[in-house]
């Protein structure tokens, strides 16, 4: 009889589970149906989006400017070069808001690239998202420049800037604009470095490093609508 009912009990743990694993892959295969040319770690990870934003969301953060000062180095005297290898000119955003952000095309954070330009479209007139692709974080951005602007186009419509992939963590080759973000002694008040992917920094209208979002804030969220309707 026990034996019996050990053999019943672990049938129906088997089919129950069998039948959870043919779900997900169906809620999968749904979620990526207009997906291209990305791993099966991408598609679940596109899938589980929602779910590791609920799970994290205690990690969020925000940190805000403690000046109003002109930074000691202006922003836009850095230089930046776009994905495609072209020079970026700063100067010629002045006069709108930026929000810079570290990318990776293989993180539980993947799914913002679809958040990021949500918020870019909706705020085009006053507002340029600039994504910064780096490996820097478990090597979850391996591809090269092509394969994630690539990447980016066909799976999240990405249309914002994207800048050539670089180092962004405070080590030798770190991208200047990154060593801009995070050095107190450049940008006036900041040296929080990116905790993970999609680490987000808002720069005002003067050129000046306002607030820091924590990767679990969602580029969707009412903090960073209010930071763009300042």
């Amino acid at each position: 009889m026990a034996a019996d009912r050990k053999y019943k009990l672990l049938k129906r743990t088997i089919t129950v589970l069998l039948l959870l694993s043919i779900s997900f892959s169906v809620y999968v295969a749904i979620v990526n149906r207009n997906s291209k040319q990305m791993t099966v770690r991408q598609k679940v990870l596109k899938a589980i989006y929602p779910a590791f934003m609920w799970l994290t969301r205690t990690k969020a953060g925000t940190k805000k400017a403690s000046t109003e000062k002109a930074p000691p180095v202006s922003f836009y005297s850095l230089k930046a070069t776009a994905i495609n290898g072209e020079n970026f000119d700063l100067s010629k955003l002045k006069g709108k808001k930026l929000l810079l952000v570290n990318t990776a095309s293989d993180c539980g954070y993947t799914g913002q690239y679809d958040e990021l330009e949500k918020l870019y479209q909706s705020n085009k007139d006053k507002l340029v998202v600039i994504g910064f692709p780096a490996n820097d974080f478990k090597g979850q951005e391996k591809g090269s420049d092509e394969e994630i602007a690539t990447f980016c186009k066909i799976n999240y419509a990405v249309s914002f800037p994207l800048m050539k992939k670089s180092t962004v963590v405070n080590k030798p080759g770190q991208n200047e604009i990154f060593k801009w973000l995070t050095d107190a002694s450049l940008n006036g008040w900041n040296s929080q470095q990116p905790v993970w992917n999609f680490s987000k920094y808002m720069i005002d209208e003067e050129g000046r490093l306002v607030k820091y979002f924590a990767p679990a804030v969602s580029p969707l969220d009412k903090e960073i609508a209010a930071a763009v309707s300042e």
